[in-house]
Formats: C-alpha cells, structure tokens, sequence
C-alpha cells in the first residue's frame, strides 16, 4: 500500500530513487539541491547501498559511468555549475549507451549567480548536456509528488532506451513540502535484466565491452545514427504534457516546473476576468511535447511562454508554431519570480492586441547595456 507523508522536494525525490531501486549515489554538494545527497548519505548505507561524497563533481559523473556499466540504478544531483561541470562525463555516459539518473536542482547563474529558483539551464539540458551528437531524457516536475513519480519513470525508460535521464527541478521545487504519495520498494527481481553490463560473466555468455571511443570514423557514425534511431522511437513514444482549461482557450500559456504553477493561478484570475486562457505544461523537456501543441494551434490565437530565464523554452515553442500564431514570452531571471498578476497583464495586452516579448527592467537600472 502506497504511503503518503509530508516531504520536502529534495528528499521526495531521493527518497522515490531508492524505492525504484536505486542504491548507488555519487555526488558533490552544492545549493539548493544538498539535501538529495544528504538524505542519500543517511539512508543508502542503512539498506546495503554505497554513498560517496566525491572529490569534485568531475569526479562523481565518472563514478556514476562505473556504476552504471557494472548494471546498477545509479543517481547522481547537483545545480547549475556543478552540471556544466560533469558535462564530460554526461557525454561518455551518453556515448556508451549507459543509463544513469541525474539530478539538477537549478539555481541562477550565469556563474555563481544565486541560489533562488531558476530555469536558466533549459538550453544545457536540451541542447548541450554534453559535447558531441547525443541527447539526453528532461523530465520536469511542478510538484513535490512529481519530483517522486517521476524519479521512478526516469529509472524505468533510462532502463528502457539504455540513456542518461535528467531531472530539471529548481529551487522552488527542491525546498518546498508538500504532501507525497510514496509507491511500494521495487525489488532486485522486478529490476530488468541487463545482459549488456559488465558484471562477470562467469563463462556463460559473451565477454561485455563498454565504450563510447571509436577510433574509425563509420564505426562513430554507425554508432551515432544508431542511436539516434532510439532517439526517434523516444520522440514518438515518451512525449509527456499535461493541459488545463484549453479546451476553448484563446490564449494558451505555456510554462513548466515551478513557473507552471504561477501559470496555473493566472489562467484562473484570467478566466474570472473574462479571458480565455489555457496552460500547456511541458513534462518532457526533451522529447518537447510538440504533439500537446500541434494539438492547440487551430484554436489557439495567441500563445504566451512564462519561465524563470531570459527566454529559452520559448524558442522551442516557436518552432513548433512555426509562424502559424504569435508566440509572446514574460519572465523575470537570476532567481526573480514572476507573480500571477503579471501574467494575467500580459495576458491582458495580448487581447488588447499588443505583442508582448519582456523581462521587466528594475527601475533603479539606468542606461549602460543595450
């Protein structure tokens, strides 16, 4: 029987990875996502599992690539710098067709920046988690049980499609407590096999080779277009969204993670107000829900994109429009929170029939940068 409980964001998720059967953590603290690593370091070594706190996070995603090899569910967190900083690894992983759970609970940036609630690494998780041509799976959370849930799906297809999964939480997400339902420990035998790994074969099977180097050049290529085969089978398959209230909505905004949530307040004050707005919540980053789009544009006039950066999902919004409708974008960055009344405004400029592209300028800030 499921149990429910109050969690923080950071501990649900920890605590979701070991029930899916996770027992291998290798990280490098960092805020605001310490306390995955530190719930991990308390309960791993109670259950048979291995907690290591890392040199560096170089250090860590190179760990996680041993681990992960060897067949175990293995996980690693961090925020924003210190997963620029396991890109390397990332990419190996990647190359070697090895699935591995990785945590980002993003702060601001660029740089240090700040430890408030951000959604700046959208472009580093979606386009350039690593060097080379490979992607990796973007889940995004908006709850405290969706951090949970999906930390649990996330094992499930890295196991399926044998590929690196992240999880794009973000401050907000991370601190917050809200009630959670916890699922049943899986067990060793509800695990899939993994006859590709690299744990003894004892004589019974094939000698195993894990490897992302390719030294001829239409063995990289074979290796790659091979991949991306999977990569198509992915997109077709594990696009996930949720809607509310599009069902005659005018103007749709697009928003996820911890933005959606302000998103969901401002349709509801915009419907009392007489506007037609709607949300679609993108679930997976990458794959990007282009079907939950696709699926609005022909009674859609006007989309609105709300995140915590400078404008980076929108670009993927646009290019799934296309040019068909206009495609307006608010937000507030470096940990700035957009609220409710100012989506509804922008909301209300685009029935006006303005277009609408702005992060608003604090009024103290005076010339300089054009």
């Amino acid at each position: 029987m499921a149990e429910k409980v109050l969690m923080k964001g950071n501990e649900a998720l920890a605590e979701a990875a070991i029930r899916a059967g996770c027992r291998h953590f290798f990280g490098y603290p960092i805020t605001p996502q310490t306390e995955v690593a530190a719930y991990m370091a308390k309960r791993l070594p109670k259950i048979g599992g291995v907690y290591l706190q890392a040199e560096s996070e170089v250090a860590a995603i190179n760990m996680v690539y041993g681990a992960a090899a060897a067949g175990v569910r293995v996980m690693t967190s961090s925020s924003s710098p210190g997963i620029s900083l396991k890109g390397e690894g990332i990419s190996y992983l990647i190359g070697a067709d090895l699935p591995a759970l990785i945590i980002n609970v993003q702060r601001g940036g660029p740089g240090l920046g700040g430890i408030q609630p951000s959604q700046a690494d959208y472009w580093m998780a979606t386009r350039a988690t690593g060097h080379g041509d490979g992607h990796v799976l973007v889940f995004a959370p908006s709850t405290v049980q969706e951090m949970a849930n999906l930390a649990a799906l996330a094992f499930e297809l890295g196991d399926r499609y044998r590929a690196p999964v992240m999880i794009l939480a973000d401050g907000l997400l991370g601190q917050m407590m809200e009630p959670v339902e916890l699922p049943e420990p899986l067990t060793e035998a509800d695990l899939p096999p993994k006859p590709w790994a690299i744990d003894g074969h004892k004589n019974q099977r094939a000698h195993n080779t894990v490897n992302s180097l390719f030294l001829v050049a239409q063995e990289l290529e074979d290796s790659i277009t091979s991949r991306w085969v999977r990569y198509e089978q992915i997109k077709a398959s594990e696009q996930r969204a949720e809607t509310y209230r599009t069902e005659d909505a005018e103007y749709v905004i697009v928003a996820y993670g911890a933005a959606s949530r302000i998103a969901r307040s401002a349709v509801n004050t915009a419907r009392e107000q007489g506007i037609k707005a709607g949300l679609i919540r993108p679930i997976t980053l990458w794959p990007f829900p282009v079907d939950a789009i696709e699926a609005s544009i022909e009674r859609t006039a006007a989309y609105l994109v709300t995140e915590f950066s400078m404008g980076q999902m929108v670009e993927d919004v646009r290019l799934t429009v296309n040019g068909r409708r206009p495609v307006n974008f608010f937000a507030h960055t470096g940990g700035v929170v957009p609220t409710p009344d100012e989506v509804v405004e922008a909301l209300r400029r685009m029935q006006a029939g303005e277009s609408v592209h702005i992060v608003p300028v604090h009024s103290k800030l005076t010339g300089g940068y054009r």
